[in-house]
């Protein structure tokens, strides 16, 4: 009886690999379309993937059954995945960004600050993989519009400051206006 347990623990195949990408489900919604002989009902999943290391997507489908759906949906979320350089766990300078009325103000977080956003921002920003960032989600509060516009203003995060792109090509024009002055 012994032998029956250890082989029934090892036919599982040994060990399971660890999935590419974290996956959060945002909304799972049962649609309903009306025909002739009454209604037909599908389901539409709404997912975030991510790999906590500076890569996150967010993806849309309907299917028939909820596992075919999120199936769906994870493969559409593949297909939109950005890259994002983060900064010591937050981001580099602060960004906006809009999709449909659902706007996103996404600001670096001081060390130790935490993750502060509600909804999909926070599921966005969790599976991308940010430490600490403050956010602000204004007009709409739809799921979906959110977190594209979160995904779409991490695409527009540059690796440093724009403003220190600036100074630094500002100090480098006066370096060498002076010059150009003094034999005026």
């Amino acid at each position: 009886m012994a032998m029956k347990q250890q082989s029934k623990g090892r036919r599982g195949g040994g060990r399971r690999e660890k999935p590419e990408y974290d996956q959060k489900l945002l909304s799972l919604a049962r649609v309903t379309r009306v025909v002739k002989g009454g209604r037909r009902f599908r389901f539409r999943a709404t997912l975030v993937i991510g790999n906590r290391n500076g890569k996150v997507g967010v993806g849309v489908a309907k299917g028939n059954d909820v596992s075919d759906a999120i199936q769906k949906a994870f493969n559409d979320a593949k297909k939109n995945i950005v890259s994002v350089p983060l900064v010591n766990g937050t981001i580099a300078h602060d960004v906006y960004a809009k999709e449909g009325s659902a706007k996103v103000l996404l600001k670096p977080g001081k060390e130790g600050r935490g993750l502060i956003a509600g909804g999909a921002v926070r599921a966005v920003s969790d599976l991308l993989g940010v430490k600490d960032i403050v956010s602000k989600s204004l007009g709409s509060s739809n799921a979906l519009n959110l977190s594209r516009a979160t995904v779409r203003a991490f695409g527009q995060l540059k690796n440093e400051p724009p403003a220190a792109k600036e100074v630094s090509t500002e100090t480098e024009a006066k370096a060498e206006a002076p010059s150009t002055e003094s034999n005026q």
